[in-house]
């Protein structure tokens, strides 16, 4: 993968000893031509180099993503 990364939060993740929730940007993920993602990355242990998971969703996605997020929230 080629892209500038940049990081914009990490969360502890629930329910784990030491597990994270990893926000961050892409620009340019998939090459010169690809269009910037939000990568969410789930890590089982905080010291993880790579996530156990991980998510790129297209800046053009985000918005009715979070809106589903939203939906499943309310629903739990």
């Amino acid at each position: 993968m080629s892209g500038t990364i940049t990081n914009i939060d990490k969360i502890a993740l629930s329910d784990t000893k030491d597990g994270t929730i990893s926000i961050s940007t892409i620009d340019k993920p998939y090459g010169e031509d690809s269009q910037s993602v939000a990568s969410i990355g789930i890590s089982l242990q905080s010291q993880s180099t790579e996530p156990d998971w991980k998510v790129h969703i297209p800046k053009d996605n985000i918005e009715a993503v979070i809106k589903a997020l939203q939906k499943a929230q309310d629903s739990l």
